[in-house]
């Protein structure tokens, strides 16, 4: 693609707020472990600057916000901070680099939220400045609702501050509200002051947008959470925001390979889903399921997509449904290490073809056996669920699992969050003969030696296919081990049940196309 230009700098900066403005999205609350995990990988991904939390809200907050500031992070750790000198000895009791400092703006901030005038305000932001900086704190000052504010006033409250030492100014689209032309003209008067940053929110779909625009106007650093998470429609993607930077206008921010390992990591800890249909990091974002398109990607990887999967650490997924063409399942059956004949292949992808049109997702173990009933080979496990039970009533779920592994039988326990949890670390544990594995032949000797066998749960997703209380419910899972993944699925009435099937049915397929057995040693699984 032609690249145009969007501003003369070779870099932008990102201040990522994850772990404050995001934190504020209804049923979001982060550990303080949690905390550091994400600002690890924030830090790993090049993000320049870390907003750690509001030292204001809570001594389990600013414990959090302590904990991040001792990483010895490369990216400066900032925290929230009120117009109140309060929250700015909050922060220095944290240890963090700055403060972002937040003064309403609009009037209607000015007036009705805290009940004071314009001058007050300018005259309390200068005192705020001074302070923080004879501490020898790093200082933004953010204009609360800026986007709605006089914009006169605002350039002479956000001047006041920099005057008075501040390292940099914030417009602040506080609600959404702003358009791209609004975002240009503020902050074309703002960066003509020092310094000048964007923080958007996705209200009214336009938070890419207005960052685009705000750049464009003399901005130099952007505000964003990972995933857009935060309040109401949420802040900017930041994942969006560096790939959108590099691909389109060739200016950096932060190490793209990373983002996708970053949003994972953000997902888990949030409990936010990946939205299967969202940029860099969404399932089917690299997904292809038609033929025409499968056919087209698979003689050039450019044909269907914008940018190398790579670029953000992912790799391409072919998926199979009603669309799939001959092109698409040789090739997934290729990835599996299975040839077939055209005739075989034609009956292949009408089983497909007939399994997609009732709805279901064709996952990988439905495939291979699809190619095995075809070619009329009997599939030879090394890995199968003989019983399983868990229970769940107390304070720590319990899981114990029966596996016939080879031509021996293992038994192990495994603890957890949950039922499923506990019952796949049970399986994990009986794989593995780490210690907590007891073979099944009544001898009670137990295997050893073991480091466990290294898989990945990709994903996890469940769905009820029935309704009422005894409903039965699809477990879908995505399973990697080295470079080789698989996805399966498995139904019961009992959803740890159908979790564990899928999960030990996806491991055998894992272990079988490697050549493994799985039992004969412990050892020669778990060596990767």
């Amino acid at each position: 693609m032609t690249r145009t230009t969007l501003t003369d700098l070779d870099e932008v900066q990102l201040l990522d707020t994850t772990l404050r403005d995001g934190e504020q999205m209804p049923g979001v609350s982060l550990t303080p472990a949690e905390k550091v995990d994400v600002a690890r990988e924030l830090d790993a991904a090049g993000v320049h600057l870390i907003e750690a939390g509001s030292a204001c809200t809570s001594e389990g907050e600013r414990e959090a916000i302590r904990r991040v500031a001792r990483e010895g992070l490369d990216a400066t750790v900032t925290s929230f901070a009120r117009g109140v000198k309060r929250d700015v000895d909050h922060a220095l009791d944290c240890g963090v680099d700055g403060v972002n400092l937040v003064v309403p703006a609009s009037d209607k901030h000015v007036e009705t939220k805290v009940g004071s005038t314009r001058d007050e305000v300018v005259e309390t932001t200068v005192e705020l400045v001074e302070y923080a900086k004879e501490h020898g704190l790093w200082v933004e000052v953010l204009g609360e609702d800026g986007s709605r504010a006089d914009l006169d006033y605002l350039e002479r409250l956000l001047g006041a501050g920099l005057a008075a030492g501040a390292d940099r100014i914030c417009y602040c689209d506080t609600v959404g509200a702003a358009d791209p032309e609004r975002t240009a003209e503020v902050v074309s008067r703002l960066a003509g002051l020092g310094p000048t940053s964007l923080h958007t929110h996705d209200d009214l779909g336009f938070g890419l947008a207005n960052v685009h625009a705000g750049l464009k106007a003399g901005a130099d650093t952007v505000h964003g959470t990972v995933l857009g998470v935060g309040e109401r429609a949420g802040n900017v993607a930041l994942e969006e925001v560096a790939l959108a930077l590099a691909e389109s206008y060739g200016v950096d921010t932060v190490e793209l390979d990373r983002l996708y390992r970053l949003c994972r990591t953000v997902s888990e800890a949030t409990g936010v889903a990946l939205p299967p249909n969202k940029a860099v990091c969404g399932a089917n974002a690299f997904a292809h399921e038609s033929g025409i398109h499968t056919d087209g990607t698979l003689k050039d990887g450019t044909m269907y997509e914008p940018y190398p999967p790579e670029t953000v650490g992912r790799e391409r997924r072919l998926v199979l449904g009603k669309h799939a063409g001959r092109a698409g399942v040789k090739a997934a059956l290729a990835e599996h290490g299975v040839a077939v004949t055209d005739d075989e292949l034609r009956e292949v992808v009408a089983r497909v073809k007939e399994l997609g049109e009732r709805g279901k997702r064709v996952t990988d173990a439905d495939l291979l056996a699809i190619a095995d009933d075809v070619r009329g080979r009997e599939r030879e496990r090394h890995v199968e669920l003989v019983d399983l039970s868990a229970t769940s009533g107390g304070n720590l779920p319990t899981a114990s699992v029966r596996l016939r592994v080879g031509d021996d039988e293992r038994v192990a326990a495994g603890t957890g969050a949950g039922p499923v949890d506990a019952g796949l670390e049970a399986v994990r544990a009986a794989l593995a003969g780490d210690g907590d594995a007891e073979r099944g032949d009544g001898s009670g000797e137990r295997d050893g030696g073991s480091d466990g066998v290294a898989f990945e749960l990709d994903s996890y997703h469940v769905d009820a296919i029935t309704g009422g209380t005894d409903a039965v419910v699809t477990v879908e899972v995505d399973l990697s081990r080295g470079d080789r993944s698989v996805s399966v699925s498995a139904s019961d009435a009992d959803i740890t049940r159908a979790s564990v099937v899928g999960m030990v049915d996806g491991l055998d397929r894992l272990l079988a196309a490697e050549g493994d057995t799985a039992g004969a040693e412990p050892g020669a699984v778990a060596d990767d």
